[in-house]
């Protein structure tokens, strides 16, 4: 029983030497050369003015967050459509379940405002 251990824990040791004598190879052989125009920030072509940090507000995020919650949603319910013949009336209880719950949270997003775009 041990020794199934003992071949799991030598892989991650090989693994983790493997990653940190590759990452410090790189470091130690690769040019270094650093000059002004090389670290600057590109825009372009066009030399950046004043600061290039960028403030997004927060409504950006969220709307993608919500997007990606929906299509990960289609990712679980184009499948199931697909076998739910052979499935029985308990996997549309199920089913039926978590779209409600998916519903409720789209109808709270767009209480929220979180799907209006200003």
């Amino acid at each position: 029983m041990m020794s199934a251990y003992a071949v799991v824990y030598a892989f991650v040791v090989v693994a983790v030497a493997f990653a940190a004598v590759t990452l410090i190879a790189a470091k130690v052989l690769r040019a270094s050369v650093p000059y002004a125009r090389k670290e600057s920030t590109y825009e372009c072509g066009i030399p950046a003015t004043g600061s290039t940090e960028v403030k997004l507000n927060i409504r950006f995020h969220t709307f993608a967050l919500l997007f990606v919650l929906f299509d990960v949603e289609v990712l679980y319910v184009f499948p199931w459509a697909v076998v739910s013949r052979g499935m029985g009336g308990l996997a549309l209880v199920e089913m039926g379940a978590f779209l409600a719950i998916l519903a409720l949270g789209l109808a709270y997003a767009w209480r929220k405002g979180a799907l209006t775009w200003e």
